[in-house]
């Protein structure tokens, strides 16, 4: 199920208009790892109700395995990321604290899903969305989350794949997500893979209706 987080109206924008500048549709995707959250964003890329592209990640690490530039990520030199930062080309950008690898996602990503006539998707952390946000207040943002802290715990151990020490460093993060949650438009709780994709498409088929009122 999904709810409007306490700083939303009962419609999807109390202004009327539902489109950021120039008619740029922009949503993001935001959640703790474990939530299902990359399940759900290649579910919504396939789908055919509403038009979403998937924005391509910029990134300064190396690739892995059979990741290819321009599809799974822009593999970009340090030098040139930061170029392009400062000539302010990207929507959002951070470094992986002690990594000293850059992320972010460039405007022109936006920009090809708005010449493609769909939806730019975004699957990026809080501090990205808070970033995108300043730049597009109208951006439709979408916190997904577990019913609650236990069932999200449950799946971590679930997967049997990490440590103690990494489950509970992934708990705290979360925890520090979760307090951002209410700055999101909507909130999608899954606890169905199909029922979340599905209520995430009515959300934006009904801020697409709202636009075209």
């Amino acid at each position: 199920m999904s709810k409007l987080s306490s700083s939303a109206t009962s419609s999807p924008s109390s202004s009327g208009h539902s489109v950021g500048a120039k008619g740029l549709r922009i949503v993001v995707l935001s959640g703790p790892s474990g939530t299902g959250k990359s399940t759900i964003v290649n579910r919504l890329a396939a789908q055919n109700e509403v038009k979403l592209i998937k924005a391509i990640s910029a990134t300064t690490r190396a690739p892995r395995n059979q990741e290819r530039h321009g599809e799974d990520y822009y593999f970009l030199s340090k030098e040139e990321f930061l170029r392009r930062r400062d000539a302010h080309e990207f929507v959002e950008c951070f470094e992986v604290h002690g990594s000293d690898k850059w992320y972010g996602t460039l405007k022109s990503e936006v920009q090809r899903a708005h010449d493609s006539g769909g939806w730019a998707m975004l699957e990026i952390d809080v501090q990205g969305a808070m970033q995108v946000l300043a730049l597009y207040p109208e951006a439709v943002t979408i916190f997904i989350r577990t019913a609650s802290e236990v069932e999200f715990e449950q799946r971590l151990r679930a997967r049997g794949t990490e440590s103690e020490e990494v489950i509970q460093r992934r708990l705290q993060t979360a925890r520090r997500e979760l307090e951002m949650a209410d700055r999101y438009r909507y909130q999608v709780i899954n606890d169905d893979l199909d029922r979340a994709t599905a209520e995430i498409v009515q959300i934006l088929k009904g801020v697409e209706g709202n636009s075209n009122a």
